[in-house]
């Protein structure tokens, strides 16, 4: 998926750098690189890569991500290709 973006400005991703630890869980497990850590802190690097999977939010012991899943883009696409609609690349 290199590439990808979501639609812009519309993505449901919070984060809250008050309450990050700078662990790395979120850049760890999102697929789509949207958060980096640097001195101690995570940052979003580009909101609109988020695809709303969920994988940071679950991930980040601190709580200071949020995020819908189930709402965007990563479901459509799922939800596309369970369907048939939508092909497979």
């Amino acid at each position: 998926m290199e590439g990808f973006r979501y639609l812009d400005g519309v993505a449901s991703l919070r984060f809250s750098e008050a309450a990050c630890t700078g662990c790395g869980m979120c850049e760890q497990v999102c697929p789509h690189r949207v958060f980096a850590v640097a001195r101690g802190k995570a940052r979003i690097l580009d909101k609109d890569l988020c695809m709303e999977c969920g994988s940071c939010a679950t991930n980040c012991p601190a709580g200071a991500i949020s995020v819908r899943p189930g709402v965007g883009c990563a479901t459509a696409i799922m939800k596309g290709w369970l369907s048939g609609s939508e092909e497979k690349t």
